[in-house]
């Protein structure tokens, strides 16, 4: 049975809830011969009290879930250890479960950022009816941000547009990406995102697939477009190199967890 989301929460806490702990946006789990895991409600006595900010997020396989922060790392144990959710995404933990992690991360935040009213400064309260923070006094009602943003695959002729952005620590090439601006269209976001950090013009902008991205709280819409004109000219404040790459002579490329590995993966099996 696959995960089923939730706001409400059953009445009674089960010992065998899984429960997504952030510290400072690092996950708590439990580490083993076998990889990653997620704690379960039993396991958490130690740290008591420093658990704030809980949300139900909902049940897989019929297993309630939970998110949670921790206020404070030193109830540590050898046993358990706080780890940044980009690193789940090599293989550490299955991929149903880092994606649970993503909903945690993006409902903690959200949780911790509205704490009181924007509007009139009263604390808020968790909504009865869906899942928002409601401001007793102005009736102010604040919901889980999403952020949308478009991730693109731009193709000419055999090759594909590859760029590594100033903030990939590891040096890998990507596929390039930008948030929607008020007022735009997803496909107008596209063609200017393009433009702005590489310097070339796109035609034929049509839809792939969406991901959710919880770094804190982005949808990624995605996109194929050809190139229709221009020389590669990055802006070096988000692109520091890019270029054109065919199929067979790829640089470090992002993880298959990732919508962006998703798009390259199109491109090297378009021609199979």
């Amino acid at each position: 049975m696959p995960f089923t989301p939730n706001f409400i929460a059953p009445p009674h806490e089960s010992p065998e809830a899984l429960w997504f702990v952030y510290h400072q946006h690092r996950l708590l789990i439990k580490t083993g011969t076998n990889g990653y895991r997620v704690p379960r409600l039993q396991e958490l006595d130690i740290f008591g009290p420093s658990l704030i900010h809980k949300q139900f997020l909902g049940s897989l396989d019929e297993i309630p879930c939970y998110a949670a922060e921790l206020t404070t790392d030193r109830h540590l144990t050898g046993e358990f250890a706080l780890k940044g959710l980009r690193e789940l995404f090599f293989g550490q933990m299955e991929e149903e479960l880092v994606w649970i992690a993503g909903q945690a991360n993006q409902l903690v935040d959200w949780s911790r950022n509205h704490q009181f009213c924007g509007q009139c400064g009263r604390p808020t309260e968790d909504g009865q009816d869906e899942r928002a923070k409601v401001c007793a006094r102005c009736q102010l009602i604040n919901y889980p941000r999403v952020s949308p943003a478009v991730i693109v695959a731009v193709v000419k002729g055999d090759k594909i547009l590859l760029a590594n952005n100033v903030r990939f620590k590891s040096g890998y090439y990507s596929v390039l990406a930008g948030f929607v601006e008020p007022g735009e269209n997803l496909e107008e976001c596209v063609a200017r995102e393009i433009k702005e950090e590489v310097g070339i013009s796109v035609k034929n902008i049509r839809y792939f697939a969406s991901q959710p991205w919880p770094f804190p709280n982005s949808l990624m819409v995605a996109f194929l477009a050809d190139y229709a004109g221009g020389e590669i000219n990055t802006d070096q404040t988000e692109i520091r190199n890019a270029g054109w790459f065919s199929a067979d002579n790829l640089p470090n490329i992002p993880p298959r967890i990732t919508i962006a590995r998703q798009l390259i993966d199109w491109f090297i099996n378009r021609g199979k």
